[in-house]
């Protein structure tokens, strides 16, 4: 079994922002897949089903990205899961607007979605997709920034989200190392075929 979460915040007042593309990359996710989030599981919307053969679980958690641990700790244990198998999707600050990177794990850095899952796991092992916001503009608080939706960058946002998506399937068919391989690119390069 695989979990896929992507980190978010709930509520209309969150949807189309910076600190949402966990969120969005699920949605695009469970219409793919015709797995509707319709269950209330793990502090999460949930849904689950199969692709290829593997039962496959997604959740957009409902803790509030500074709680977000408090969900995956509940998914690990729920499912009875290795942090190997969650895929955690989250925004990231320090990528380029619509550049992702795919990892088999990695720090918090300052993104406080990744500092609640590591402090209550006790672990940083897990597989992710950063879909990288941009950093915010002089004079911007963090906070407001990752609050705040896309304007220009809308396009190339919703690119790297079907990006991310595509990636996530990867994930689920083939494994981190190929995911890697095919999707991790600089900003003037095409994904690997």
């Amino acid at each position: 079994m695989i979990a896929i979460i992507g980190l978010g915040n709930p509520g209309a007042a969150y949807e189309k922002t910076r600190h949402n593309v966990g969120f969005q990359v699920i949605d695009l996710l469970s219409r793919k897949y015709g797995i509707p989030l319709s269950k209330n599981k793990c502090r999460a919307l949930a849904g689950e089903g199969h692709v290829a053969g593997t039962r496959l679980a997604l959740l957009k958690p409902q803790t509030y990205m500074n709680l977000s641990g408090e969900s995956v700790q509940e998914v690990l244990h729920w499912y009875k899961l290795l942090p190997e198998e969650v895929l955690i999707i989250s925004d990231d600050i320090d990528l380029p607007p619509g550049l992702i990177r795919v990892r088999p794990h990695g720090g918090a850095g300052t993104h406080n979605g990744w500092k609640s899952i590591i402090q209550l796991t006790g672990t940083d092992r897990f597989p992710r997709i950063r879909v990288g916001v941009g950093a915010p503009p002089p004079g911007w608080d963090l906070a407001d920034w990752v609050l705040s939706g896309f304007g220009d960058d809308q396009p190339c946002m919703d690119e790297a989200f079907v990006t991310a998506s595509e990636a996530a399937d990867c994930f689920v068919r083939s494994g981190i190392d190929l995911a890697m391989n095919r999707y991790n690119k600089r900003n003037d390069d095409k994904p690997a075929v």
